[in-house]
């Protein structure tokens, strides 16, 4: 394997030299947080490129989260997937709230919407869905129930920066929406996240209580955290903006170059390209099925071997782990997709730069291992 070794993502960064201007500005006005210049510039401008009106940006998008349930007031239970990255299931037990766990649907691996329904309480106030791999969840379904029955909805929608649907930005869907500009995702500052916010009103509280509370210098409105950006990282989203849509055009072609050397491949399944969606290849998932000649894990275990670094992501389930696994809804029988997916998922490397005959070696490798 050229280049090795190969992990799963790589970090988009500008030219160093582009970054400097912006550092020495910092030095100069000695602003470094506290919403700062680069804060509130980089909030218009991620506003105006994603197509949202209101967006209050935070140190990281767990803290994201559990604001954001803070915002809406959110107790008792909430509804939401097994499958995906912690921090979801973890902002509502850092607020002292009962996640409930639903099954995914096999194509999406999303929330299943028809199964959202049946797992309603008297204590459920909100459903909290993953846009998962950046693919839109059924959006007005999800929504059509919450109303029924009067529940917020908050999107993890850390996997869908830029993501389109229907033409329009994913972000205006639910009550908020939730994003991660982690170094992993597709568009980072090293560390951060923001709340897509439905109106001004919204705004200001979520700022209130990223921001200890304080409404001005003497008056404290609520038991706010401190959960702002800082001027660096505020600072590199606002040159990385000048270079993301490049860098998402680039992960479209890994993508494609995937999905041409992998459809045939026995045993070998692809999720399918979601309909009406312009997505932003965040991660490029296969499942390993049974008729594969290996496990997935020993799949993973020989990719390994020749310094390809992929991840089994989401393995294990949130709800196998040791603080969830007790609850009723954790248990295997109701979550039969999500543990199938799970068992089966790999997560192959792509990012911006990612060479295309290190593609090629890397479908070799899983085609060959079918035998074909």
């Amino acid at each position: 394997m050229s280049n090795k070794p190969v992990y799963v993502t790589r970090p988009s960064l500008p030219p160093l030299e582009e970054f400097v201007p912006y550092l020495e500005q910092i030095w100069e006005n000695k602003i470094l947080t506290n919403n700062g210049p680069f804060h509130k510039q980089l909030e218009q401008a991620l506003c105006d490129y994603l197509g949202v009106e209101h967006l209050a940006l935070f140190t990281n998008g767990t803290i994201a989260l559990v604001t954001a349930l803070q915002a809406l007031k959110i107790t008792g239970e909430v509804i939401t997937t097994p499958y995906s990255f912690v921090a979801t299931a973890h902002s509502l037990l850092w607020n002292g709230i009962k996640p409930v766990f639903v099954d995914i649907d096999p194509v999406t691996c999303n929330l299943d919407p028809e199964r959202i329904e049946e797992a309603i309480t008297p204590q459920t106030t909100a459903i909290m869905p993953v846009h998962c791999y950046g693919n839109p969840c059924a959006v007005e379904r999800i929504q059509e129930t919450a109303d029924i029955y009067g529940l917020k909805v908050i999107y993890d929608a850390a996997h869908a920066f830029g993501v389109k649907y229907k033409g329009e930005t994913l972000l205006k869907h639910g009550d908020l929406s939730i994003l991660s500009f982690h170094a992993t995702k597709v568009f980072n500052t090293f560390e951060g996240g923001a709340i897509v916010c439905p109106d001004a009103k919204m705004k200001q509280r979520i700022g209130y209580l990223k921001n200890f509370g304080f409404a001005n210098e003497v008056t404290v409105t609520a038991p706010g955290i401190n959960g702002k950006m800082c001027e660096f990282n505020a600072a590199l989203g606002i040159l990385q903006l000048k270079y993301v849509d490049e860098a998402l055009e680039q992960r479209r072609k890994v993508e494609s170059h995937y999905r041409q050397l992998l459809d045939k491949v026995p045993g070998i399944s692809l999720l399918p390209v979601p309909p009406e969606t312009d997505g932003n290849a965040s991660y490029f998932p296969i499942l390993v099925s049974d008729d594969y000649p290996i496990s997935r894990d020993d799949l993973y275990q020989r990719l390994r071997d020749s310094d390809i670094y992929c991840r089994r992501y989401f393995f294990p389930l949130i709800s196998n782990m040791p603080m969830y696994r007790g609850l009723p809804s954790a248990r295997p029988r109701n979550l039969p997709f999500a543990s199938t997916v799970a068992r089966q998922v790999l997560c192959l490397p792509i990012y911006t730069d990612l060479k295309s005959e290190i593609v090629d070696e890397i479908c070799a490798l899983i085609a060959g291992t079918s035998g074909l």
